[in-house]
């Protein structure tokens, strides 16, 4: 099967639960793109202005393909993190959508500051994630709006994707009326 499956999405989208689970349900190995980040030590910094960690993504991509390129050929890879799509190597991309109303709520519940909220949820709204992803790799991207489900229809529809039991289109999300009418 020797599948690589990249799980994006803005902060608070459920990224690390459903890899977790995803990968635990699967047998999967799990690369979580931030620890990989800070173990090989690729942070280049903090930003100032915003407080998060500054990742060199070129060296992040490398080590992420010596990664891949070292797989049996019956493994499943999962590699979960915000900055995942931006990487080479999936098979696959899964980018996690909310409603920004619903976002709001995570991003909050996990004391960001408000222009870190504000950042977060203009970026889910404009899908800056998913354009990302798709302009490396198109008809490969899929996005599920995951504000609604539970754990168990999430998991269930990436399975689908894994194995090509249902096609997602991409960019079937809009949150752009969230946008509008702030």
């Amino acid at each position: 099967m020797n599948q690589v499956i990249f799980i994006s999405g803005t902060p608070c989208v459920g990224k690390t639960t459903v890899a977790n689970e995803l990968s635990q349900r699967l047998g999967a190995n799990l690369i979580r793109v931030n620890e990989l980040a800070i173990n090989k030590d690729l942070v280049l910094g903090i930003d100032d202005k915003k407080g998060y960690k500054i990742i060199d993504v070129d060296k992040l991509n490398g080590v992420l393909g010596e990664i891949i390129d070292k797989l049996d050929s019956d493994n499943l890879l999962i590699v979960e993190g915000h900055l995942s799509h931006l990487c080479l190597g999936a098979d696959k991309v899964i980018i996690l959508r909310v409603h920004p109303d619903i976002l709001k709520e995570r991003l909050s519940s996990r004391n960001y500051s408000e222009s870190k909220i504000r950042e977060n949820l203009e970026a889910e709204a404009l899908d800056v994630c998913g354009a990302e992803a798709y302009d490396t790799y198109l008809d490969d991207v899929i996005e599920i709006n995951a504000g609604d489900l539970t754990i168990d229809e999430i998991i269930n529809q990436i399975v689908d994707v894994i194995f090509d039991k249902k096609e997602h289109a991409f960019d079937e999300i809009n949150f752009m009326d969230w946008l509008v009418g702030i």
